[in-house]
């Protein structure tokens, strides 16, 4: 029987207190960190946890606005290095050239690992086949002629967009730009959920968020209809669920980071909410969307099913 793990984050207070709080002595200090406007451009495949996250963040700093942006990873970047945007959240750091440039630039960057996050794959309920190897993954990707073991239907694959993270990182694992013409992009996340509840033969690729937080009813309402698909490495290994235990064993293959990277001054609202995610209170409500939070104690439970 396959064990179950689960991730629990140690030592993570209450997030009901305010940071902007009359009897903390340093909320004068720190006011600039929680007033004002800002806005920040997030990865689409985040949106969920981000739309929670600056929530929480408003509530606890009634004189803060934070706009989001949900764009393509690569139009995001973009943007940042035409100054458009001070703060964006990705799947990546910069690079040392993307650095070095900035450098050059006189440009002071913060950036901020926050959370670890997995692609994950899904299919229609009425599929059979639910667990895929990473060869087998690469081979559908590539090759347009590819069919199902069970059904010998074609397969279709659909993301959410060009350029997007989740198009990277289907791009950077087999090295090419050029995927098969059985696979296309939709606009969002939200969208290939819609498509492979109403295809059979489809594979959706999507960002863990989008379906993680089973508190959450919109989320209860997506995984209706969906199967999240279990991945191995290789055809005679062990497969497993994109469960955050996995991901912070790294048993579950298909891992990516969540950054936020920040321009400029260590003062005003931007770099607050930035503060935030990083911290204590950021860090538990990355864990309640069921992603490993990158910067809090761990400790795993191993379950062995009876």
């Amino acid at each position: 029987m396959k064990r179950l793990i689960f991730l629990l984050t140690v030592g993570l207070g209450s997030i009901l207190q305010s940071c902007d709080s009359p009897q903390n002595p340093l909320a004068y200090v720190k006011e600039t960190h929680g007033r004002g406007k800002a806005t920040i451009y997030v990865e689409e495949s985040f949106k969920p946890l981000f739309e929670t996250s600056i929530s929480t963040f408003e509530s606890l700093n009634p004189k803060a606005k934070i706009t989001a942006k949900y764009l393509a990873e690569n139009d995001i970047i973009q943007s940042f290095f035409e100054n458009k945007v001070k703060t964006i959240a990705i799947s990546r750091d910069f690079t040392k050239t993307e650095k070095k440039y900035l450098k050059n630039k006189n440009v002071e960057v913060t950036s901020e690992r926050i959370a670890l996050d997995a692609v994950t794959l899904i299919v229609n309920p009425e599929n059979n086949d639910t667990i895929i190897s990473i060869a087998q993954l690469k081979k559908y990707l590539t090759d347009k002629s590819s069919v199902w073991p069970s059904s010998k239907k074609a397969i279709t694959i659909v993301f959410d967009q060009e350029n997007s993270a989740n198009y990277n990182y289907l791009t950077e694992m087999l090295q090419t730009k050029k995927l098969g013409t059985n696979v296309f992009a939709a606009h969002s996340n939200e969208e290939v959920i819609a498509y492979v509840k109403k295809n059979k033969d489809a594979i959706g690729v999507i960002g863990l968020n989008w379906i993680s937080d089973q508190e959450d009813f919109e989320v209860l309402n997506f995984l209706d209809g969906i199967h999240v698909m279990d991945v191995k490495i290789t055809e005679d290994s062990e497969s497993f669920k994109p469960i955050n235990g996995f991901i912070y064993t790294r048993e579950y293959p298909l891992i990516r980071d969540v950054w936020m990277i920040n321009k400029g001054s260590r003062a005003g609202l931007n770099t607050g909410f930035q503060n935030f995610m990083v911290g204590e209170k950021g860090q538990m409500l990355i864990h309640k969307s069921e992603l490993v939070p990158a910067n809090n104690p761990v400790r795993l439970i191993q379950m062995n099913p009876i």
